[in-house]
């Protein structure tokens, strides 16, 4: 297999797992048991942008584009693929801070939500449950 592709793979995945980061509370809504990878994920996510650190999958995708004959790049993956799209400008410690604090406010308010949804259905069958044992003590 050409590394070419396989840095291409990469790439693919990265994005995904962008997105997932990002937007993967909202399938949690719908698949709770996916929060399970989701959190960490998030988490995992939020971590690389507040500390500056750069994901492994950026050296990866390098080393395989190097591999392939092309010219790696010094930035991240973010700077690279997705700052060129969404903004004109480099990245800059602020950007890389909004997007954090975006990816933290969008999942607590996702989670939270789901919290308050969960307790609100657990309350209507505890009372649910409480009329059914008494009858003739309901609402």
């Amino acid at each position: 297999m050409s590394y070419r592709l396989l840095a291409d793979g990469v790439v693919i995945v990265h994005f995904l797992f962008i997105a997932f980061v990002v937007g993967g509370g909202l399938l949690v809504l719908r698949w709770p048991r996916l929060a399970m990878l989701h959190i960490p994920a998030a988490c995992w996510g939020t971590l690389i942008e507040l500390s500056g650190w750069i994901c492994p999958l950026t050296p990866l995708e390098n080393g395989f584009r190097q591999a392939a004959g092309e010219a790696g790049y010094q930035q991240s993956f973010i700077e690279h693929y997705l700052l060129p799209v969404i903004y004109p400008a480099g990245l800059t410690r602020g950007i890389q801070l909004a997007m954090a604090a975006a990816v933290i406010l969008i999942n607590l308010l996702i989670y939270g939500w789901l919290v308050h949804r969960r307790r609100r259905a657990r309350s209507g069958a505890e009372q649910a449950g409480t009329t059914a044992d008494y009858p003739g003590r309901g609402c």
